[in-house]
């Protein structure tokens, strides 16, 4: 029994649109395929199967606003501070998060950032911070 599944379940969701040479190869090639890989065609529907499929577009990378990706944000921070300066494996974790999430625009890591700026600010403004990051490369 010949299900008819839609060509929604290929790559870009649109029927093979073949010339008449591709359709001629089309049917020799079912008629060589064994009976038994034959189902999964007579599955989707003779009409429906492409065995020219379309190559898929390549993954988008993602950047910010300064064309840097999370990874370039994550590598230049940590060229930033000091050599000397351990950090934990849950502190780069967090580093990494926060740059996907910033790059992604995720709204939980966008409170995130907008918070840490305007704590920063409100300690500065205050006069609790004198020297950049004094308090934080001191750990």
């Amino acid at each position: 029994m010949a299900l008819n599944i839609p060509a929604s379940v290929y790559r870009d969701s649109t029927p093979p649109d073949l010339t008449p040479e591709q359709e001629q190869l089309k049917k020799e090639l079912y008629d060589k395929i064994s009976p038994r890989r034959r189902k999964f065609i007579d599955k989707i529907g003779y009409e429906n199967w492409d065995p020219f499929p379309k190559p898929n577009d390549p993954m988008e990378i993602r950047r910010d606003i300064s064309k840097r990706t999370s990874q370039d944000l994550f590598r230049e921070y940590f060229q930033t501070r000091p050599k000397d300066e351990v950090q934990s494996n849950a502190y780069r974790q967090a580093v990494l998060e926060l740059a996907l999430g910033i790059i992604n625009k995720d709204e939980k890591f966008l409170g995130y950032f907008d918070f840490a700026v305007w704590y920063y600010n409100l300690l500065e403004k205050e006069g609790y911070v004198e020297e950049k990051n004094a308090e934080h490369s001191s750990r």
